[in-house]
């Protein structure tokens, strides 16, 4: 059974203003959201981490497994009008977020999408609601502000402009970050960097290493 409902995803229309993006609340289907939290990895530090680090089981492995498949890469295709069938993707999974992360960024030059799945029962919290931004200096420039919980989707086309961030908030946040991009060196390089920042993050675990998280 599936776990995704895709046939909300096409029925979702793509927002053009300010940047290419659009959102489904309860992409996760509700009867099978909680056992998929359930299976989610335990993790004890900030920042992203790639699957490979973690215990990846149970119904959480399935929706990875989903993910990665070619139903959902042909709803996005067809939303952006895309061919990313040779594209390969990039995954990395967030348990908690730091006080410093946030900071309003467009993703790096080597993404063409950003998928963010959020993964949290309840939110409410004042911060750590992504907003899709107008600006890159002002985070109450907003278009929309996205809550990040009950299996809610947003999807970008990254570009130039695709300014997003969040209010400050620090504690248990899970979201799970996927990425086409532009070559499997992307990839190797990303995922190398993010275990690198685990790393050091297990030597000098109260250190302030600067991260942006979406």
């Amino acid at each position: 059974m599936s776990l995704l409902d895709i046939e909300a995803l096409r029925a979702t229309p793509l927002k053009r203003d300010p940047y290419d993006y659009f959102v489904v609340e309860h992409f996760v289907k509700p009867d099978v959201f909680a056992q998929v939290v359930a299976d989610f990895p335990q993790i004890e530090s900030t920042g992203s981490i790639p699957p490979s680090e973690l215990d990846i089981k149970g119904k959480f492995k399935d929706l990875l497994a989903e993910m990665n498949g070619p139903e959902f890469r042909k709803a996005i295709e067809e939303k952006f009008g895309l061919d990313l069938s040779s594209r390969p993707t990039m995954f990395t999974v967030r348990g908690n977020c730091a006080r410093n992360n946030g900071k309003i960024h467009t993703d790096t030059e080597s993404k063409i999408i950003t998928v963010l799945l959020y993964m949290n029962q309840e939110w409410d919290k004042d911060g750590g609601r992504l907003r899709v931004l107008r600006s890159a200096t002002d985070l109450n420039d907003m278009v929309e502000e996205v809550s990040p919980n009950g299996g809610t989707l947003l999807v970008f086309r990254r570009s130039d402009n695709s300014w997003h961030g969040h209010e400050p908030f620090e504690g248990p946040r899970r979201a799970i970050q996927m990425n086409w991009v532009r070559d499997e060196a992307v990839v190797d390089h990303e995922q190398r960097r993010h275990r690198f920042t685990m790393f050091l993050k297990r030597l000098n675990p109260f250190g302030g290493i600067a991260a942006r998280a979406s």
